[in-house]
């Protein structure tokens, strides 16, 4: 299913919607990697395990997106794909790979540095057929 941007003047704002938790936080893991950089233009070369915690699914959508932006902006790792499984139910628990390589600005089109998720407007719906998730990106 995917995620989209919705428009915002200064930070970027995600909409995932997706088939179970699995794909949202992989959509999620996804769209900030892409926002960040050209994630075609990253090679499969590498992976990194990526794992995140929280007491509730606000809490941990927001350590999973910190972890990945961490991978990308401290790390220095182009991230090109990015796989998550959620661990409980309700999760508690995000497991997942990113695959990549390591950056290199004059190859992967570095867009823009996200500072930080926010808890800010943040929503998370979970149905019987999908899982919906909204964050903003503090840019």
């Amino acid at each position: 299913m995917g995620y989209r941007l919705l428009e915002h003047a200064t930070d970027a704002i995600v909409q995932v919607d997706a088939a179970s938790m699995d794909e949202a936080f992989s959509d999620a893991g996804q769209a900030v990697a892409d926002i960040t950089l050209d994630s075609r233009s990253v090679k499969e070369a590498q992976s990194r395990r990526i794992s995140a915690a929280g007491e509730d699914a606000r809490h941990l959508l927001y350590s999973w997106l910190e972890e990945v932006v961490y991978l990308m902006i401290t790390d220095g790792f182009a991230v090109s794909r990015v796989e998550a499984r959620a661990v409980g139910d309700p999760p508690r628990r995000v497991e997942g790979t990113a695959l990549g390589e390591p950056i290199d600005l004059g190859r992967h089109g570095f867009k823009v540095e996200i500072k930080a998720p926010t808890f800010h407007g943040m929503e998370i719906a979970r149905g019987a057929e999908n899982v919906k998730m909204k964050f903003l990106l503090d840019l």
